[in-house]
Protein backbone atom coordinates (compact mmCIF):
# COMPACT_ATOMS: atom_id res chain seq x y z
CA UNK A 1 0.00 0.00 0.00
CA UNK A 2 2.95 2.51 1.07
CA UNK A 3 3.93 2.07 -2.50
CA UNK A 4 1.22 2.09 -4.36
CA UNK A 5 0.47 5.65 -2.52
CA UNK A 6 3.83 6.51 -3.41
CA UNK A 7 3.52 6.01 -6.91
CA UNK A 8 -0.14 8.27 -7.08
CA UNK A 9 1.78 10.93 -5.43
CA UNK A 10 4.30 11.19 -8.17
CA UNK A 11 2.19 10.62 -10.53
CA UNK A 12 -0.02 13.55 -9.21
CA UNK A 13 3.19 15.28 -8.79
CA UNK A 14 4.26 14.58 -12.56
CA UNK A 15 0.88 15.55 -13.91
CA UNK A 16 0.80 19.09 -11.90
CA UNK A 17 4.39 19.77 -13.10
CA UNK A 18 3.48 18.69 -16.89
CA UNK A 19 0.15 21.47 -16.52
CA UNK A 20 2.59 23.86 -14.84
CA UNK A 21 4.88 23.75 -18.07
CA UNK A 22 2.21 23.39 -20.96
CA UNK A 23 0.94 26.93 -19.46
CA UNK A 24 4.14 28.18 -19.36
CA UNK A 25 4.71 27.51 -22.97
CA UNK A 26 1.08 28.58 -23.91
CA UNK A 27 1.89 31.70 -22.01
CA UNK A 28 4.81 32.32 -24.46
CA UNK A 29 3.62 30.98 -27.53
CA UNK A 30 0.11 33.29 -27.68
CA UNK A 31 2.17 36.37 -26.33
CA UNK A 32 4.29 35.84 -30.03
CA UNK A 33 1.51 34.37 -31.98
CA UNK A 34 -2.01 35.40 -31.02
CA UNK A 35 -4.64 33.18 -29.52
CA UNK A 36 -5.17 31.66 -32.77
CA UNK A 37 -2.00 29.69 -32.72
CA UNK A 38 -1.67 26.37 -33.38
CA UNK A 39 -2.46 23.88 -30.64
CA UNK A 40 -0.66 21.11 -31.98
CA UNK A 41 2.72 23.56 -32.22
CA UNK A 42 2.13 24.52 -28.34
CA UNK A 43 2.49 20.77 -27.73
CA UNK A 44 5.51 20.80 -29.67
CA UNK A 45 7.51 23.20 -28.20
CA UNK A 46 6.54 21.95 -24.19
CA UNK A 47 7.67 18.66 -25.36
CA UNK A 48 4.65 16.66 -25.28
CA UNK A 49 2.69 14.79 -27.61
CA UNK A 50 -0.78 16.31 -28.42
CA UNK A 51 -2.71 13.71 -26.25
CA UNK A 52 -0.99 14.40 -23.36
CA UNK A 53 -2.30 18.39 -23.96
CA UNK A 54 -5.82 17.57 -24.41
CA UNK A 55 -6.03 15.67 -21.62
CA UNK A 56 -5.21 18.59 -19.52
CA UNK A 57 -6.83 21.30 -21.74
CA UNK A 58 -9.57 19.62 -23.72
CA UNK A 59 -10.05 22.53 -26.45
CA UNK A 60 -8.50 26.14 -26.84
CA UNK A 61 -10.67 27.62 -24.40
CA UNK A 62 -9.96 25.58 -21.66
CA UNK A 63 -6.43 26.75 -22.09
CA UNK A 64 -7.36 30.22 -22.24
CA UNK A 65 -9.26 29.67 -19.32
CA UNK A 66 -6.52 28.50 -17.39
CA UNK A 67 -3.82 31.53 -18.57
CA UNK A 68 -6.42 34.22 -17.59
CA UNK A 69 -6.98 32.56 -14.26
CA UNK A 70 -4.11 34.55 -12.91
CA UNK A 71 -5.06 37.75 -14.66
CA UNK A 72 -8.64 37.32 -13.20
CA UNK A 73 -7.32 37.17 -10.00
CA UNK A 74 -5.30 40.13 -10.44
CA UNK A 75 -8.62 41.84 -12.30
CA UNK A 76 -10.42 40.90 -8.79
CA UNK A 77 -7.46 42.92 -6.90
CA UNK A 78 -8.00 45.74 -8.79
CA UNK A 79 -11.71 45.48 -8.11
CA UNK A 80 -11.26 45.73 -4.49
CA UNK A 81 -8.62 48.03 -4.48
CA UNK A 82 -11.31 50.76 -6.57
CA UNK A 83 -14.44 49.79 -4.60
CA UNK A 84 -12.07 50.72 -1.11
CA UNK A 85 -10.26 53.69 -2.09
CA UNK A 86 -12.15 55.36 -5.18
CA UNK A 87 -15.22 57.11 -3.64
CA UNK A 88 -16.30 59.04 -6.54
CA UNK A 89 -18.36 56.95 -8.21
CA UNK A 90 -17.48 57.87 -11.95
CA UNK A 91 -14.28 57.79 -11.71
CA UNK A 92 -14.54 54.08 -10.36
CA UNK A 93 -16.50 53.30 -12.83
CA UNK A 94 -13.58 54.77 -15.30
CA UNK A 95 -11.19 53.03 -13.18
CA UNK A 96 -12.93 49.64 -14.00
CA UNK A 97 -13.48 49.80 -17.38
CA UNK A 98 -9.87 50.68 -17.54
CA UNK A 99 -8.85 47.78 -15.83
CA UNK A 100 -11.42 45.86 -17.57
CA UNK A 101 -9.76 46.97 -21.38
CA UNK A 102 -6.25 45.90 -19.58
CA UNK A 103 -7.36 42.49 -19.32
CA UNK A 104 -9.19 41.64 -22.59
CA UNK A 105 -6.16 42.45 -23.92
CA UNK A 106 -3.55 39.97 -22.23
CA UNK A 107 -3.68 38.45 -25.22
CA UNK A 108 -3.85 39.27 -29.26
CA UNK A 109 -7.33 38.23 -30.32
CA UNK A 110 -8.29 37.90 -27.11
CA UNK A 111 -11.78 39.62 -27.49
CA UNK A 112 -13.22 37.09 -29.55
CA UNK A 113 -13.24 34.18 -27.79
CA UNK A 114 -14.67 35.95 -24.97
CA UNK A 115 -17.72 37.33 -27.42
CA UNK A 116 -18.38 33.94 -28.31
CA UNK A 117 -18.09 32.68 -24.79
CA UNK A 118 -20.84 34.92 -24.06
CA UNK A 119 -23.05 33.79 -26.94
CA UNK A 120 -22.51 30.05 -26.28
CA UNK A 121 -22.70 29.70 -22.44
CA UNK A 122 -21.15 26.52 -22.76
CA UNK A 123 -17.39 27.74 -22.95
CA UNK A 124 -14.90 27.54 -19.75
CA UNK A 125 -14.63 31.46 -19.91
CA UNK A 126 -18.40 31.96 -19.42
CA UNK A 127 -18.35 32.39 -16.16
CA UNK A 128 -15.57 34.52 -15.80
CA UNK A 129 -17.46 36.71 -18.42
CA UNK A 130 -20.23 37.07 -16.45
CA UNK A 131 -18.56 37.26 -13.29
CA UNK A 132 -17.02 40.56 -14.54
CA UNK A 133 -20.60 41.61 -16.27
CA UNK A 134 -21.73 41.70 -13.02
CA UNK A 135 -19.20 44.04 -11.42
CA UNK A 136 -19.19 46.38 -14.19
CA UNK A 137 -23.19 46.49 -13.40
CA UNK A 138 -22.30 47.34 -9.68
CA UNK A 139 -20.10 50.22 -10.78
CA UNK A 140 -22.13 51.22 -13.06
CA UNK A 141 -25.60 51.77 -10.86
CA UNK A 142 -23.76 53.60 -8.51
CA UNK A 143 -22.56 56.03 -10.99
CA UNK A 144 -26.28 56.34 -12.52
CA UNK A 145 -27.36 56.48 -8.79
CA UNK A 146 -25.19 59.72 -8.65
CA UNK A 147 -26.04 61.13 -11.97
CA UNK A 148 -22.72 60.66 -13.34
CA UNK A 149 -24.37 57.71 -16.17
CA UNK A 150 -27.01 57.42 -18.70
CA UNK A 151 -29.73 55.21 -17.20
CA UNK A 152 -30.46 53.61 -20.20
CA UNK A 153 -26.48 52.13 -20.06
CA UNK A 154 -26.35 48.34 -19.11
CA UNK A 155 -23.40 47.09 -18.05
CA UNK A 156 -23.10 44.29 -20.74
CA UNK A 157 -22.95 46.51 -23.25
CA UNK A 158 -19.97 48.26 -21.43
CA UNK A 159 -18.49 44.95 -21.12
CA UNK A 160 -19.14 44.62 -25.08
CA UNK A 161 -18.38 47.84 -25.63
CA UNK A 162 -14.96 46.81 -24.06
CA UNK A 163 -14.42 43.79 -25.96
CA UNK A 164 -15.19 45.89 -29.17
CA UNK A 165 -12.66 48.63 -28.38
CA UNK A 166 -9.94 45.77 -27.50
CA UNK A 167 -10.78 44.65 -30.91
CA UNK A 168 -10.25 47.58 -33.14
CA UNK A 169 -7.08 48.27 -31.57
CA UNK A 170 -5.31 45.34 -33.38
CA UNK A 171 -7.36 46.29 -37.06
CA UNK A 172 -5.26 47.32 -39.92
CA UNK A 173 -6.24 50.75 -40.07
CA UNK A 174 -6.03 51.60 -36.60
CA UNK A 175 -3.17 53.88 -35.23
CA UNK A 176 -1.73 54.67 -32.01
CA UNK A 177 -4.58 57.61 -30.86
CA UNK A 178 -7.41 54.70 -31.92
CA UNK A 179 -6.90 53.00 -28.03
CA UNK A 180 -7.54 56.75 -26.93
CA UNK A 181 -10.08 57.92 -29.39
CA UNK A 182 -11.97 54.91 -28.84
CA UNK A 183 -12.10 55.14 -24.91
CA UNK A 184 -12.78 58.84 -25.11
CA UNK A 185 -16.02 57.81 -27.57
CA UNK A 186 -17.21 55.24 -25.42
CA UNK A 187 -17.34 57.44 -22.61
CA UNK A 188 -19.19 59.69 -24.22
CA UNK A 189 -22.02 57.46 -24.70
CA UNK A 190 -22.38 56.30 -21.01
CA UNK A 191 -21.23 59.91 -18.93
CA UNK A 192 -23.81 62.07 -18.35
CA UNK A 193 -22.19 65.71 -19.77
CA UNK A 194 -20.28 67.36 -16.63
CA UNK A 195 -22.38 70.23 -16.77
CA UNK A 196 -24.94 68.11 -14.60
CA UNK A 197 -24.37 67.84 -11.38
CA UNK A 198 -26.19 65.44 -9.56
CA UNK A 199 -27.99 67.00 -5.73
CA UNK A 200 -26.13 66.25 -3.16
CA UNK A 201 -23.26 66.12 -4.77
CA UNK A 202 -20.12 68.07 -2.91
CA UNK A 203 -19.88 70.28 -6.25
CA UNK A 204 -23.82 70.92 -5.64
CA UNK A 205 -23.85 74.45 -4.24
CA UNK A 206 -27.14 73.86 -2.62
Amino acid sequence: MGEAATGERRQRADKQRNRTHILEVAEEFFAEHGITGSMDAIAKRAGVGPGTLYRHFPNREALLAALLQARDEELEARRVAIQRDVTDSRAALTQWLQALGEWVTAFDGLPEPLRAALTEGTSPLALTCQGFITTTEDFLRAAQRDGYANPWVRGRDLFLSTLATAWARGAAMADESTPDALVSIMRTGWEVPATHIPPGSVEDPA
